[in-house]
């Protein structure tokens, strides 16, 4: 029954700090309605996930609500024209991450066209030029390109690729478990380092699904082959996505 559980209410449980397992309040109301034992659901699936990052089974993904996924301008907190040091600033650390994107970055980041930083929650920043979303990243982490902005210049992120079957379990917001990567249909490229941002390519597609921050490099990724191999930062049809203008 557990297993039924952690499908339907995959939503409803994470991680706080990566070790105490914590379950939504809507989830506790369910429970208490079957008439299960919250201490019950918990160890179980404390026992559960603990298996199954253990496992070697050849796709693993945990679920996990990305800070996209219910994204809205609702989110924004704030929006600030930054100063001409800080569009500097913005600019080469950009270039520096991808610079397969120097030859275009006038046209991306026009030096005369105000660059607006959307603040929002959870300590996420958006870089806009004329109010489309471009770039992001999570306090001073890296910046990481839009997927749609990704799409139109392909080649300036390192690639990772998982198996068809993995498809629906990305678009989902699941986490990349290290066994997804490794699997037949899966791809490496080992000169990708630990908390790099890279493209998540699948099996039989054209495009990236989604942008990952890597949680080990892919020499560990298939050395160890447990547990999550990349986080799953941005994907298609999240709020990030669907939101082509802030306005």
């Amino acid at each position: 029954m557990i297993w039924i559980f952690i499908v339907v209410f995959s939503d409803c449980f994470g991680y706080q700090n990566s070790q105490k397992l914590c379950i939504a309040p809507s989830a506790k109301k369910a429970f208490f309605k079957l008439g299960v034992s919250l201490s019950t659901v918990l160890s179980e699936i404390d026992l559960t996930i603990s298996l199954l990052l253990q496992s070697t089974c050849p796709i693993l993904f945990f679920p996990t609500t990305t800070m996209f996924k219910k994204f809205s301008s609702e989110e924004v907190s704030a929006q600030n024209q930054v100063k001409a040091s800080v569009q500097r600033r913005i600019r080469q650390s950009i270039a520096d991450e991808y610079p397969g994107l120097e030859p275009v970055m006038d046209d991306l980041l026009p030096k005369k066209v105000p660059l607006i930083v959307a603040k929002c929650q959870n300590h996420l920043n958006l870089v806009l030029v004329n109010n489309v979303p471009l770039f992001f990243n999570i306090r001073d982490g890296p910046y990481m390109p839009t997927l749609r902005l990704l799409h139109q210049y392909p080649t300036i992120m390192k690639k990772l690729q998982v198996d068809r079957g993995a498809i629906k379990f990305v678009l989902a917001g699941a986490n990349i478990m290290c066994p997804g990567l490794t699997s037949p249909g899966g791809a490496l490229d080992d000169e990708v380092e630990a908390e790099t941002p890279v493209a998540i390519m699948a099996e039989g597609k054209q495009n990236a699904l989604a942008i990952g921050f890597t949680k080990m490099s892919a020499k560990d990724i298939k050395t160890i082959n447990k547990g999550i191999g990349v986080d799953n930062m941005h994907y298609l049809n999240d709020g990030l996505w669907k939101m082509e203008r802030l306005d």
